[in-house]
């Protein structure tokens, strides 16, 4: 089966058959396991593991942080592809979407205000969770619109951390911390 994965704005091809597994027409060594009763899966790819927190953002989309970052992404169908191409529906609205908290875990340090403009992979959040910090980084270029949590806060599980918005969409919220004299 053929499938179009979307991931930090570059699409891959992926096929599994039989065979085994190809991105982009060349052969991989995958093994994708689920850690029971979690949303921890483990991704063994050409020998090298990444342990990652998926959570399903709607049909075909998927939250998943590793490493610290959060990548929003898209795994769709050939069939679902051509119909999309068809009927020139595309996927959901772009944009920065809210950060939310991978797992269960307590606000250790929060890096930005209100207001402040980031740019992708910058720490935005710092959540300790299975005494680890896990930094939380900027998917891409947006503006920190409202900070729901303080340090020291437990936190659920998918709980809304931060909101974000396109730089062009703030309608002034950047300044906001400038006219506090």
């Amino acid at each position: 089966m053929r499938y179009f994965v979307t991931l930090a704005g570059r699409t891959f091809e992926v096929d599994l058959d039989a065979d085994g597994v190809t991105v982009d027409g060349r052969p991989a060594q995958a093994d994708l396991a689920r850690v029971d009763g979690t949303n921890i899966r483990s991704l063994l790819l050409d020998g090298v593991s990444h342990r990652m927190v998926m959570n399903r953002a709607g049909s075909g989309t998927w939250d998943i942080h590793t490493g610290g970052r959060r990548y929003a992404t898209e795994a769709i169908d050939e069939r679902t592809r051509t119909i999309r191409g068809m009927t020139g529906a595309a996927a959901s609205a772009a944009g920065p979407k809210p950060v939310r908290a991978p797992m269960p875990g307590l606000v250790v340090k929060v890096e930005v205000v209100p207001g402040d403009r980031v740019e992708a992979g910058q720490g935005l959040i710092i959540v300790e969770a299975m005494k680890m910090e896990n930094e939380l980084k900027a998917e891409g270029p947006a503006v920190v619109r409202h900070i729901h949590v303080e340090p020291g806060q437990a936190v659920e599980k998918d709980q809304i951390l931060i909101d974000l918005a396109a730089p062009d969409e703030t309608d002034g919220t950047e300044s906001a911390g400038e006219d506090a004299s």
